[in-house]
């Protein structure tokens, strides 16, 4: 946790320091930012689960980069149509599609790998996300090169940070000794009351850069860390329960072959699940305005008034 908190303490600070810099000489006016003011998104990047399966060799570290466990990364679809209302604001609502994984047979640590646990989840997840572009380069360049004119190479380079809020369904599913994959949430393997819900509120936030690859296209790259609101992501949470007292299916689940008995630690339930994206992100103008051309009827107009 003192990991985490020194990381966003350093993001925060190169955002502070960069957004200084930035504010008076990166942006250009309001015509240039204006003509990106709407777009569409598609994306396809890799997941990694950071919950209470699976993990990198040690103890468990929560929020920490450090217990990511590679090969259990996902991969994820992303859809968004973001609109632009500030040279230095945007909001973006998207619609992603991944898939999680955690596996305790590939942890090197002693008791994790014992417990002998995996998953995989489907996760469909809806953001609102508010967008802070703390450093640019956006500037138009001439398309048509009039007599007395220089031409210039538009630019279109972005440096960003954001924050929202979201909505996810998960389904963790794990496999039986027959290769089939079971979903885990009616089984109730912690001999949980009722069913754990499938929804759980997000917090993303991250950080992202994107460049112009032509006067319609961007593309770009997106860090993301996804805090949830629920432990069961990965169906593991509290502790062994009676297997006398689970279903013959649920039983399995629960402790499919460990060294661990009823009341044993099985998860953590003071730390909520988490998930990390990388995204790369294609982006499509759909607000754009022909600049060279309208600078070249400004420009005929003004040579129009000079004339004897």
């Amino acid at each position: 946790m003192f990991e985490m908190k020194v990381l966003i303490i350093f993001c925060f600070s190169v955002f502070f320091v960069l957004s200084l810099n930035a504010q008076h000489a990166n942006f250009n006016s309001q015509r240039n930012w204006s003509l990106h003011k709407k777009e569409l998104q598609i994306g396809i990047g890799a997941t990694q689960f950071n919950g209470d399966l699976g993990g990198a060799e040690g103890i468990g570290r929560d929020y920490s980069l450090k217990d990511i466990d590679w090969p259990s990364t996902g991969v994820a679809f992303w859809l968004g149509y973001r609109q632009r209302f500030h040279p230095y604001f945007a909001t973006t609502t998207s619609f992603c599609v991944f898939n999680l994984k955690g596996d305790d047979a590939l942890s090197e640590e002693p008791s994790r790998n014992a417990r002998n646990l995996h998953f995989r989840s489907l996760g469909i997840e809806v953001q609102q996300r508010l967008e802070f572009i703390f450093a640019a380069n956006e500037k138009f360049g001439s398309t048509f090169n009039l007599p007395g004119q220089y031409s210039k190479k538009s630019r279109s380079q972005q440096y960003y940070v954001f924050g929202g809020l979201g909505l996810c369904y998960f389904n963790p599913k794990a496999q039986n000794a027959d290769g089939d994959w079971v979903a885990l949430r009616n089984l109730r393997t912690e001999n949980q009351d009722k069913p754990y819900s499938p929804l759980t509120f997000t917090i993303p936030m991250g950080i992202g850069f994107r460049m112009g690859i032509s006067k319609m296209w961007r593309v770009g790259l997106e860090l993301a860390y996804v805090k949830t609101f629920t432990d069961y992501m990965d169906d593991v949470s509290t502790n062994y329960a009676d297997p006398s007292l689970l279903s013959s299916e649920g039983a399995y689940f629960s402790n499919p072959d460990s060294p661990y008995t009823i009341g044993d630690k099985r998860g953590d339930p003071n730390q909520k699940d988490a998930y990390y994206h990388m995204n790369v992100v294609f982006t499509r103008n759909i607000t754009y305005k022909d600049y060279g051309r309208q600078r070249f009827k400004k420009d005929l107009k003004g040579i129009g008034k000079y004339k004897v």
